[in-house]
């Protein structure tokens, strides 16, 4: 990957997009696990099948109570694993709406798609795989989710020093990856800056999620009437003030190890940022989504009835199945993943209350 760098000065957002997405080079174009034990992380829909259970719950008294067309699609879908889980409860529990409805996944790398053919296999004839919202027919009507996804979209990095704001590259030097500023001179930063009223301290590192903005207006297109659920990690306009975080959130994820450096291991871990839960929201509403609510996920998942899931058993076994579920329904309602996550819920031409 240096080679292809050599004599290339990149922004973060081009690095990034070399780094995790090139055909050749991309970390996630690899044909190589990367979630769970034997890869770089864990995502939420590692915690067994809890998350996905309790999200086709809500989906489903939707589709039942409120109409919402039997339709939902999935950005991002990783292994299938969530995907698995959601369609599992979806049959269970509405096998009516199930049998007039569809899954579908709109997932950029080859190598999940074929994952999550093979997982999804059981429920072929209700799930569709494609590459991009072009590959969708016609507008989409009915739930949009994604779990993780705009974490791992690209940013740029600018930073403040002495009341001037640069923005920072990457570049090949001594056959390593090493990071240069310059004077800030791209206008769509600027103008992100602007509407959005972000004003920087010195010192302060910033990532500017332009493709996040850019994606919002492609997937308005692609759907007609929807209720969108962003699961993910992140911060408010207010929290990303914090002194704690004014180096910024750009980091990797090698061998389930923090890394400080984004630029240590290009193409082989990932690199994540915790996304601007305000951003999502103003473009929101800039092309015309209502904001019902953000929760952090353990209050989420509260409101949506985790607890009436504990199962009841008598089994001494450790290691049975229904002690791993009731110890996942507590890590995400009493531990740190619950708190670490939030989901946020807007709507396009459809006002449904999402719990009563």
């Amino acid at each position: 990957m240096l080679e292809k760098m050599r004599n290339k000065r990149l922004s973060y957002a081009e690095y990034m997009e070399w780094a995790l997405y090139d055909e050749q080079y991309g970390y996630y174009m690899q044909r190589k696990e990367k979630i769970g034990r034997t890869g770089d992380f864990i995502t939420t829909s590692n915690v067994g099948n809890v998350i996905g259970h309790m999200f086709a719950n809500v989906f489903v008294r939707l589709m039942e109570t409120y109409g919402v067309p039997p339709f939902i699609c999935e950005i991002g879908g990783g292994t299938g694993r969530l995907a698995y889980a959601v369609l599992e409860q979806w049959k269970r529990r509405s096998p009516e709406t199930f049998l007039s409805g569809q899954y579908m996944i709109v997932e950029a790398s080859p190598y999940h798609r074929e994952k999550q053919a093979e997982m999804l296999a059981p429920f072929n004839d209700h799930v569709r795989i494609v590459s991009s919202f072009a590959e969708l027919s016609s507008s989409f009507s009915g739930i949009v989710f994604s779990n993780e996804l705009f974490d791992a979209f690209p940013v740029h990095v600018i930073e403040r020093r002495n009341g001037q704001i640069y923005e920072c590259f990457v570049t090949v030097e001594d056959d390593r990856l090493v990071e240069q500023r310059y004077v800030l001179e791209d206008e769509e930063i600027v103008q992100y800056l602007a509407e959005r009223n972000i004003q920087l301290v010195d010192g302060q590192r910033f990532e500017i999620p332009l493709a996040m903005k850019k994606f919002i207006f492609q997937l308005n297109r692609a759907i007609d009437q929807a209720i969108i659920f962003t699961v993910d990690y992140g911060y408010t306009d207010e929290e990303w003030k914090h002194p704690a975080r004014q180096k910024g959130s750009l980091r990797g994820y090698y061998r389930h190890q923090l890394i400080d450096d984004p630029l240590c291991y290009p193409g082989e871990m990932d690199l994540t940022t915790h996304i601007q839960w305000d951003a999502l929201r103003f473009y929101g509403e800039q092309v015309g989504w209502t904001f019902t609510y953000l929760w952090r996920q353990d209050e989420f998942l509260l409101q949506a009835g985790i607890l009436n899931q504990l199962i009841e058993h008598h089994d001494p076994n450790p290691f049975s199945e229904q002690n791993r579920y009731n110890r996942a329904i507590r890590s995400l309602v009493m531990g740190d993943i619950g708190r670490a996550f939030q989901v946020m819920i807007q709507q396009k031409n459809m006002n449904i209350p999402i719990f009563t």
